[in-house]
């Protein structure tokens, strides 16, 4: 069964059943494909309630639900027509109100363009903007034993998650999802206001459109149809040769903590093994390059919280390395977690079985996300430690999670793909999670603090140096644009691209010169 979000969060429950994965759903018969949907439809609040932070409902005058290019070019058309402001909704996880926000008139759904497919034309893999991860993971993997170093939420959908320079499990061995990333088909919309598809390939002349995509966000240059999968490097001359073999199996386990017997001492030493643990262990070539061990920190009152850790089982010794790993991350702590041996299981089933699975009942949130290019100082895990033991607040579903990183992603160039953090360790993400908005206050007041404290040195951000690399911009922060809480100085656009943002400026200019496409952190026309 596949772990929650929520679950996963609070580190505690292994939810029920996964939601069916979203196929492509006929229209009604009455309804010409891409109909306007409106308050008066059945369908309307059900589309607009589709976004997994329910901080954020919106009120648009109307969906259309987009089955082809086609489809997406009169829906744009139609909007820039009449002056309408569009977004566009793939699997609904954005963390701000991008979509949902209250001047947004048209929501262009593409949870049904998901087809997925061989393109010999291209010789990549075609995948629709819609498609989740599961879906792509399935299809890949029981077609052609392949697969991708995407994320690991399961409902996630590829056309935010690929334009935002998605990682994921596979990705200290295989890179970010952008380094497998060909090409695109997107609608623009030029200068006259006349919206049209352009195919935009790293070896086209629509290069420049390709590198946006690789790391720019979603919502920015307009709206991608699908996407194509081909690996740096390869021909694409079959498809097996195209993308990264799957592992056939994983070896797993689980380290359990409990907060009632972990002292400050001891959850500094832990984060500080687990720091240096992957410090040590970055390079492409290491024995442990296949190894993901994401740290939950769920807040104190969740009772404990937990270390996951997958290993490729035909990994050299994977038992002796799996034990030396574990072994190095509880060395001089007091009170030990309980480890649980979940032995080995073939790959796509543990994959699902580990993964975060989509809820249909979402809660509120607010993240909070950073890169480290090396670990925390004692100062910074002590403000982390204090955040999640507060007694003052009641955040059970509240968390840290610190993720490796680096590895194979590590070696390309910052500035060959738009995204731009290519010397990095790990990434951190700050959650808070909770049901009621009478209670946004004092969550929002929480991780506010807490993300503060943590980078109390920098002005409240993750400025770049030699310690950090600014922030990943499918973790959205709008509070980074907020002098109020981000006091360093450096603009927003700074931490999330670096030095790619004047060149990603340049592209905006020439491909959505009329800024069709925008929200609170879109990048600006030079």
């Amino acid at each position: 069964m596949p772990v929650s979000r929520r679950g996963l969060l609070a580190g505690t429950a292994v939810a029920g059943a996964a939601l069916a994965v979203p196929g492509t759903a006929s229209a009604a018969p009455s309804a010409p494909i891409g109909a306007k949907i409106g308050p008066g439809d059945a369908r309307y609040l059900d589309l607009v309630t589709r976004g997994q932070n329910r901080r954020f409902v919106g009120t648009p005058d109307y969906i259309r639900v987009i089955r082809s290019p086609q489809d997406a070019v009169d829906a744009v058309q139609e909007a820039v027509r009449s002056g309408k402001r569009i977004a566009v909704r793939g699997g609904g996880h954005c963390f701000e109100d991008f979509v949902d926000s209250s001047d947004i008139e048209v929501v262009l759904d593409m949870s049904t363009n998901n087809d997925i497919a061989w393109d010999p034309q291209y010789r990549a893999f075609s995948v629709g903007s819609g498609a989740i991860l599961e879906n792509l993971y399935k299809e890949l993997f029981f077609g052609w034993g392949l697969t991708v170093p995407a994320g690991g939420c399961l409902g996630v959908g590829v056309g935010g998650h690929f334009a935002g320079g998605g990682y994921g499990p596979l990705s200290r061995k295989y890179g970010s999802v952008v380094d497998h990333l060909y090409g695109m088909e997107v609608v623009v919309v030029d200068a006259r206001g006349r919206a049209r598809t352009v195919v935009a390939t790293r070896e086209n002349e629509h290069r420049d459109l390709w590198w946006a995509h690789t790391g720019g966000g979603g919502g920015n240059f307009g709206v991608v149809v699908r996407y194509l999968l081909r690996s740096s490097g390869s021909t694409g001359r079959t498809p097996e040769q195209s993308l990264p073999k799957a592992p056939a199996a994983l070896r797993s386990t689980v380290l359990v903590y409990d907060w009632s017997k972990t002292t400050q001492a001891d959850f500094v030493r832990t984060m500080r093994n687990w720091f240096t643990f992957f410090e040590q262990h970055n390079t492409p070539d290491s024995p442990y390059a296949t190894l993901y061990a994401p740290f939950v920190i769920t807040q104190k009152k969740a009772g404990q919280f937990l270390l996951s850790t997958q290993l490729d089982a035909a990994a050299p010794n994977s038992e002796q390395l799996m034990n030396a790993f574990n072994a190095a991350i509880t060395t001089g702590v007091q009170a030990k977690p309980q480890t649980i041996d979940m032995g080995v299981g073939p790959f796509l089933h543990l994959t699902m079985e580990r993964s975060i699975g989509e809820t249909a009942t979402p809660s509120r949130g607010k993240y909070k996300a950073a890169y480290l290019k090396k670990g925390y100082t004692d100062a910074q895990i002590v403000a982390m430690y204090n955040g999640l033991t507060d007694q003052d607040y009641n955040g059970p579903e509240s968390s840290i999670l610190l993720v490796p990183y680096g590895g194979k992603v590590n070696t390309v160039p910052s500035n060959a793909t738009a995204a731009a953090q290519r010397d990095v360790v790990c990434k951190m993400v700050l959650t808070a999670s909770w049901e009621s908005a009478a209670d946004d206050a004092m969550h929002l007041a929480w991780a506010r603090k807490v993300y503060g404290d943590i980078y109390r040195e920098t002005g409240g951000a993750p400025v770049p140096n030699a310690t950090n690399a600014g922030s990943y911009i499918n973790y959205p922060d709008t509070d980074l644009a907020d002098p109020a809480y981000n006091k360093s100085g450096v603009p927003w656009h700074d931490l999330y691209y670096l030095g790619n943002y004047p060149r990603l400026q340049q592209i905006k200019s020439k491909w959505d010169p009329r800024n069709v496409f925008h929200h609170k952190l879109s990048i600006e026309p030079a």
